[in-house]
């Protein structure tokens, strides 16, 4: 199985380091969060030798030997379902110790992640995060099939809390708390949150807290569900959401994205949070090439936001980690033969689109920004330069990005 370089996250968040219980068999390899890429001038090479933690084995190594995360996955015993469903993906219990992720990085402007769930049933096509299922020494494509609810999560949640959350951020010098951003490696309201509560769990918690930094991001409609304990966070904590809109058309949403609810469900949701009070914006991320970037495409998803009441509205262009490009180039070939070979030339050696693209994108999107009056992100001072490979929480999507730093991606 092709791995990825470790050179594309060792910037990035030093995930489940202590949650597997033995910290020195792991290194940040074993993420759940955006990976940060470590190349220059926009640029992620293929060629790049695949590197592990050298203590991990191959899938036809004996299962003994498995360490880390991969040998939790590999114990990890089912988790019981009510779902009938012969498409119903596996679900297991994943007997983690740590549930909120440290990020090291000072290219995202976040200092935790939680992420409720590892793989995700949305089975987006061109989901960045498939890699952590490689850390576990599963296929990128069984992301979607082979869902690990990590177990007791809110009560880990507070032991991390009390040991490890700072009121006053070392990214901000002091002058805001940590930030948290929920759902940055999968979606927090998958349908396995339906059954297991594992976010509503973290919600509940982080509810009793004060003076918190906290960001959502979902493609999902059933966070209104959590309506009730979102404004309890907001009143004592600061919160926003994101939901991700990446075309309004519901054929095509349906193609890219299988599982997730329709652009139409999540504009509702939109509308609905707002009108409980609540900081929400719009995400319509990533953008892909020819496929959703058409005239007026994302115009009308950014109309349709700011109809929906939405605060903020951003989006940045496809980019593709290995492990998502062995999934999404196939996609391409057979639904969009005619565009197959314009993504083989910008996507089998690198992992950007061409800087030119992504500058006119950018572009792009600051002027829907100031055409329907999108505000920035509450949390972030308007002139903060952040860059963040795949989930931008605090980008400022009116400024262009510097030619070369990592392009704007959605949580898959």
């Amino acid at each position: 199985m092709k791995l990825v370089s470790i050179r594309l996250v060792n910037d990035t968040l030093n995930a489940d380091r202590k949650a597997v219980g033995d910290s020195s068999i792991l290194d940040q390899a074993t993420t759940d969060g955006p990976p940060v890429s470590g190349t220059q001038r926009g640029t992620q090479s293929r060629d790049i030798g695949s590197v592990r933690n050298a203590a991990a084995v191959s899938l036809e190594r004996a299962p003994a030997r498995l360490v880390g995360i991969a040998r939790l996955a590999a114990s990890s015993p089912p988790a019981e379902t009510l779902r009938k469903s012969a498409e119903k993906p596996e679900y297991f219990v994943l007997p983690v110790k740590s549930i909120l992720n440290r990020c090291d990085s000072q290219r995202v402007p976040f200092e935790w992640t939680i992420n409720p769930y590892r793989g995700c049933e949305f089975a987006c096509k061109y989901c960045y995060a498939r890699y952590t299922h490689e850390y576990m020494e599963l296929d990128g494509g069984e992301f979607e099939k082979k869902i690990y609810v990590k177990k007791d999560a809110a009560a880990l949640l507070a032991q991390d809390v009390s040991r490890k959350y700072s009121y006053s951020s070392e990214k901000s010098d002091g002058e805001r708390p940590d930030h948290i951003a929920i759902g940055t490696a999968t979606d927090p309201y998958q349908p396995a949150e339906r059954e297991y509560g594992v976010t509503r769990a973290c919600l509940e918690e982080l509810a009793k807290r004060e003076g918190m930094s906290i960001s959502i991001i979902t493609k999902s409609n059933q966070i209104v569900r959590d309506i009730d304990v979102l404004k309890k966070i907001a009143v004592r904590s600061s919160l926003q959401i994101d939901i991700t809109v990446t075309t309004l058309r519901s054929r095509l949403a349906r193609l890219l994205e299988p599982r997730a609810p329709q652009p139409k469900l999540r504009l509702a949701a939109v509308k609905e949070l707002r009108e409980a009070g609540l900081q929400v914006g719009v995400s319509a991320s990533p953008l892909l090439p020819a496929i959703t970037d058409g005239e007026g495409e994302l115009e009308a998803v950014a109309a349709a936001a700011k109809e929906a009441g939405a605060q903020w509205f951003f989006s940045g262009v496809l980019f593709l980690m290995p492990s998502s490009a062995k999934q999404f180039l196939p996609f391409v070939r057979e639904k969009f033969p005619r565009l197959a070979r314009q993504y083989e030339q910008w996507y089998s050696k690198n992992g950007y689109a061409p800087e030119e693209y992504r500058r006119k994108a950018s572009e792009r999107v600051g002027r829907i920004r100031r055409k329907y009056g999108f505000e920035s992100r509450p949390w972030v001072p308007v002139n903060q330069k952040l860059t963040c490979s795949q989930m931008a929480l605090s980008w400022d999507a009116a400024a262009a990005p510097p030619i070369g730093s990592a392009p704007l991606l959605a949580a898959g």
